[in-house]
């Protein structure tokens, strides 16, 4: 799943996730949680994230291939946030290659970049469950409540205007050729991410079906 900050990558790949039964990958959650234990990768990559620049890609192979290993990815996974880099993006390539399973589809969702700033200084998390919200189109409870666990939800501190256009600043450096890596090898497909969660999530099932039929 590719896109830039806050075109949806998380709220899409939550509904594949609970609709084909496979597990969502997210870096961005991964990561956080090694920061909020304090683990060494947590350590490590607590500065990149505060400053809205992408952890070194060492760290995030290293990260995935364990990820990777896990047995509720076994029958396939839904990667978000993975990879970022041309250097991620061979580094996963290869570890797939050695256990023969393919990517099947890359999806890119595309959104207007200032309606993108809007939506990450809207955006809202639940910090017990991990819901997320948007204050434009997915609110929490009227009382600022998640509604599946009851919680507070929360503002992540990187949900400024600032980080948030530093963040697409690099997306636009360093990830973007993404598209060209994945559109020469004929898996790139785009998705316009400016309708409704619903409308969205019906395009990419499009896309998938699609693509399962030409594999």
């Amino acid at each position: 799943m590719l896109g830039a900050p806050g075109v949806g990558k998380g709220t899409q790949a939550k509904k594949l996730e609970e609709d084909y039964s496979i597990p969502q990958i997210s870096t961005g959650d991964i990561l956080r949680d090694a920061v909020k234990n304090h683990t060494e990768l947590g350590v490590k990559a607590k500065r990149y994230m505060e400053e809205g620049k992408l952890v070194p890609d060492d760290l995030m192979i290293d990260l995935m291939r364990e990820r990777l290993k896990s047995d509720d990815a076994a029958n396939g996974y839904i990667l978000d946030g993975f990879p970022r880099t041309i250097s991620q993006a061979e580094a996963l390539e290869k570890m797939l290659d050695e256990v023969d399973s393919p990517i099947d589809s890359v999806i890119e969702i595309t959104v207007d970049y200032e309606d993108l700033v809007r939506r990450i200084v809207n955006r809202r998390v639940c910090p017990a469950c991990g819901s997320n919200y948007n204050l434009i189109d997915k609110p929490p409870r009227p009382d600022g409540s998640c509604a599946k666990c009851g919680e507070r939800v929360i503002q992540r501190p990187d949900d400024n205007e600032e980080t948030a256009r530093t963040r697409l600043e690099v997306y636009d450096e360093q990830t973007k050729p993404l598209r060209s890596y994945y559109s020469s090898s004929g898996l790139l497909r785009q998705v316009d991410g400016e309708g409704s969660i619903e409308e969205v999530s019906a395009s990419i099932k499009e896309v998938l079906q699609i693509s399962s039929s030409l594999t």
